[in-house]
């Protein structure tokens, strides 16, 4: 019988589990988090409860926030284990677990009163955040903060009126302005998503919200808030009946939302948090005065070369992501383009060599025991392919070096979003944008130019008579002959 995770039942787990060497009494907030989802539990919070289990920074533990009606339920299974999360490290050659312990509470969604609360404590130092790379409120195709969003517009008028918001940037810009009024020291806003300068993005969005509200406001915020930079990484698929089965059966921990993840995971951040910071050097953090080498790296290399394998595998039915890398012809379609496309692209980084990381990236993709899935990797296109793949297709295109594994990349997606396999299978839509991107694939089937027609997505490489041609040339080929044919025909050319 599997034992009801709990603060009370800690010391009843058994040898294979690690608990934290600390007890909840001797934490204090410190940071909020905004959007608490698997990645944030095996990440950041890691992080953190393994600071504390040394003794360090105690005063930054994590109150979980959320904006989304599916945060609710996050809470409810949270609150029922005291907020503390089962984390499984695995590996080809072995699993562990832990249970991690650094929320200790975790406001409840759409409890406006209660999180700006919370914001304007002075007790809060840093408001952290993962609500993916399509919650930033940005245009695909420029990079830039879209003011007439109409969330946005809405938070502006609410703000304006003294009104709550409901987005996150408008939560913590009405949490900076009651501490603004009360003399304290603003937080540090520090972002955890995949998003190239993620610092940069969630100023302008705080900002920008901000232009739409007082002026003088706006400008305190450029001047006066931090917005550090930063690259995180760790595979963490989404959580199933399979992973709460494998915690009871292997663990005897009824949990029921654990985390599975990696064993690797890295966080390089940049050193800018004026109101302070836990000493996260210690348990692995790198610091640096500029992420962005670092974040360009993992940003091309790997998030592009999760793009590079998931829609291929859809279109032949791979559901699992090492599945896909025992795949030849994906296996062989990923080493060429990153090899020849996408590595070349990547500047220098610090006592890195890309050869190497890019080796790591296979091993970690090819983990048996992960069970990371292609539907998620394919999930949300619509925000990722701007962001992970035709960053590096534009640069290619402007130094008149070929595109055709980037214009296949794009092409493939193209073909994924028509919403069938190869063999007919229907593929549930997993994007915000489904019904539009469905509508533009079925048309590019007889005219590619429908899809490349997105200028918030293709931007400037649409209108490339290059790209134009092979993407062209790829989509027919994908439709006519398959995915299959169509990687076996790219691998073919010299």
């Amino acid at each position: 019988m599997a034992i009801q995770l709990s603060l009370a039942n800690l010391s009843v787990l058994g040898p294979k589990v690690a608990v934290p060497h600390y007890q909840r009494t001797e934490l204090t907030p410190g940071i909020v988090h905004i959007g608490v989802g698997n990645f944030h539990r095996a990440h950041q919070a890691v992080y953190l409860d393994a600071l504390f289990n040394q003794g360090l920074a105690r005063d930054f533990a994590i109150i979980g926030a959320g904006v989304r009606p599916a945060d609710t339920q996050m809470r409810a299974t949270l609150a029922a284990h005291d907020y503390l999360t089962t984390v499984v490290e695995q590996e080809a050659d072995g699993s562990s677990a832990r249970v991690i312990g650094s929320m200790i509470d975790f406001l409840p969604p759409g409890d406006a009163a209660a999180i700006l609360a919370t914001l304007a404590d002075p007790a809060i130092r840093i408001v952290s955040l993962t609500v993916t790379e399509g919650g930033y409120f940005i245009d695909s195709a420029t990079g830039e903060f879209d003011p007439a969003h109409p969330e946005i517009a809405a938070d502006a008028a609410a703000l304006a009126s003294g009104s709550a918001p409901k987005t996150v940037f408008g939560l913590m810009l009405a949490g900076l302005t009651r501490r603004r009024a009360a003399g304290v020291a603003p937080f540090t806003i520090m972002s955890c998503d995949n998003i190239p300068h993620n610092g940069s993005v969630t100023r302008n969005a705080v900002a920008g919200l901000a232009d739409q509200v007082d002026a003088a406001l706006a400008a305190w915020v450029r001047q006066s808030v931090a917005f550090p930079s930063g690259m995180v990484d760790r595979i963490t698929p989404a959580t199933t009946d399979r992973e709460r089965d494998i915690t009871a059966s292997d663990y005897g921990i009824a949990d029921g939302w654990p985390v599975f993840c990696e064993s690797f995971k890295q966080w390089v951040l940049e050193d800018n948090f004026p109101a302070g910071r836990p000493p996260l050097e210690h348990v692995g953090v790198t610091f640096v005065a500029d992420v962005s080498p670092y974040e360009l790296m993992k940003i091309r290399i790997l998030n592009g070369g999760h793009a590079v394998i998931a829609y291929p595998a859809a279109l032949m039915d791979i559901y699992f992501v090492h599945e896909a890398m025992q795949e030849p012809l994906i296996r062989g379609l990923i080493d060429k383009i990153e090899t020849d496309e996408i590595i070349p692209c990547v500047p220098p980084v610090p006592d890195t060599n890309l050869a190497d990381y890019y080796a790591l990236i296979v091993r970690r993709f090819a983990n048996p025991k992960i069970a990371d899935t292609i539907p998620r990797l394919c999930q949300d296109g619509s925000n990722r392919q701007p962001k992970f793949i035709l960053p590096s297709t534009r640069d290619r295109l402007t130094a008149g070096r070929s595109i055709e594994g980037l214009a296949l990349v794009s092409a493939l997606w193209c073909r994924y979003c028509a919403l069938t396999s190869d063999s007919g299978r229907i593929i549930p839509p997993n994007d915000p944008n489904a019904a539009r991107l469905q509508t533009v694939a079925l048309a590019a089937k007889s005219d590619p130019a429908a899809f490349l027609a997105m200028g918030d997505i293709f931007g400037d490489v649409a209108a490339s008579p290059q790209f134009q041609h092979s993407f062209t040339r790829w989509l027919d080929m994908l439709w006519q002959l398959g995915a299959r044919e169509t990687l076996t025909t790219y691998l073919r050319a010299v």
